[in-house]
């Protein structure tokens, strides 16, 4: 399976600058919750160092890590639709520093520019879909007929 490409690659330079004219730095503490399952999701991040763990809750007072970004990735995709919920946790492994861009200013910028917006959505899409194949091997790893010796 390819490895899915960083956004902030794909993007032509006029683009990216676009992008990164919104952006703002931030960090994050280790253990620190970045943003809650249903939470109110109105913003994106694009990682540039550190780890964040993406998690669900289900049973026990921990929620369950289900998958891991590191530097370059993007962190969020929730802000582009509707409920604009978060459809899971997430939270710093490590210390952790990011670009943060707001959702909403993001939008604008695609409705002003529907090349950029075609750009962007195709980008996003391309690592959604990595990220789908991803988990879809792993769940087929654990759970298959035959996997484990069942």
């Amino acid at each position: 399976m390819t490895a899915p490409r960083r956004l902030l690659r794909v993007l032509p330079d006029g683009y990216r600058d676009r992008l990164m004219a919104v952006a703002r730095e931030v960090s994050f503490a280790q253990g620190e919750r970045i943003f809650e399952e249903k939470g109110r999701a109105d913003r994106f991040w694009i990682l540039r160092s550190g780890t964040v763990t993406l998690d669900l809750r289900l049973a026990g007072p921990r929620p369950t890590g289900v998958s891991s970004l590191a530097s370059g990735d993007l962190l969020g995709w929730s802000w582009l639709f509707p409920p604009y919920e978060w459809d899971f946790g997430a939270e710093a492994l490590s210390p952790v520093r990011a670009y943060e861009f707001d959702g909403a200013s993001v939008q604008e910028l695609c409705d002003e520019d529907p090349a950029f917006g075609y750009a962007l959505l195709r980008a996003i899409a391309e690592i959604l879909a990595f990220r789908v194949r991803a988990a879809r091997t792993r769940l087929l790893d654990l759970f298959a007929p035959g996997a484990h010796g069942w």
